[in-house]
């Protein structure tokens, strides 16, 4: 290899050793520049909040009611097999049941009392302020809404590619991996004006974004309150209001959150 074949490999190894170096620098400005002018998943003016009483939620009838409510309204089919039973591994769901060691596996420990673990603990999508859903979906059919914080969804805009479902660490989402509509057509029929979904879509709670524009609260609190002993089992409201019903609970009793230590920023809170 002649000198000046040399001298320019050198220069360009230097010259891309210099880049791979910058870079990282010219992420971090990029990046404090786009939280300044608000193009880097700004912090929403408002964020909603839901907090939920694990042991008022040890009814079985108030969460039977809350899940029925939800599904029912969002036309969110029931996926049996053949022998009428629920199939678990293409069930739907936007709100269900998980055992306490399962949803909150950092708090577990040798000496936590037994029963503790046998609890059901409500759970559905955490409407996280750093929603890792939102950064991985190719086509935005998921986005986060800076007017209240909801985690949106948009079905019609969704291509299945699932990256959403592999990002969360909730597991909040489910796929459609059959046609929804016979399966409601055969249970409990199609409700309302909700659009059903097609087969190869994902979906999840959107914290009834479309109850909340007619003034309504989540169909889950609503049937939630109704039941006997349901009261303020699940509350729902504004983290940026100081005075609303979740920061009055929140100020008071002791409340935990599910996998904090992955910064998604969930907005789900459980009074234990």
């Amino acid at each position: 290899m002649d000198d000046t074949r040399r001298k320019f490999l050198k220069k360009a190894g230097y010259a891309s050793l210099g880049i791979s170096c910058a870079l990282p620098l010219l992420d971090a400005k990029l990046l404090a520049m786009s939280e300044e002018t608000g193009t880097h998943e700004a912090a929403a003016k408002k964020q909603l909040a839901m907090v939920i009483d694990i042991k008022k939620c040890q009814n079985k009838q108030l969460v039977d009611a809350a899940a029925n409510a939800c599904h029912t309204v969002h036309n969110v089919p029931t996926i049996t097999d053949a022998k009428g039973n629920i199939n678990k591994e293409e069930e739907v769901k936007w709100i269900w049941t998980e055992k306490f060691a399962n949803t909150f596996p950092e708090q577990v420990h040798a000496r936590l009392e037994r029963s503790i673990l046998d609890e059901d603990v409500v759970v559905l999508c955490n409407h996280c302020s750093r929603p890792p859903c939102v950064r991985v979906c190719p086509t935005q059919a998921t986005w986060k809404r800076d007017t209240d914080g909801i985690v949106m969804m948009d079905m019609h805009r969704c291509i299945g590619c699932r990256y959403c479902m592999a990002a969360c660490p909730y597991g909040a989402r489910s796929f459609n991996w059959n046609e929804p509509r016979k399966f409601l057509e055969k249970g409990r029929g199609i409700v309302g004006e909700y659009p059903t979904r097609t087969k190869g879509v994902v979906e999840k709670c959107t914290f009834c974004a479309d109850r909340l524009s007619d003034g309504l609260e989540p169909a889950c609190v609503e049937a939630a309150n109704k039941v006997p002993g349901g009261k303020d089992a699940l509350v729902f409201g504004d983290l940026s209001d100081p005075n609303s019903k979740v920061n009055l609970i929140l100020n008071k009793k002791h409340t935990i959150c599910r996998k904090v230590g992955l910064g998604t920023g969930p907005n789900i809170y459980y009074i234990i």
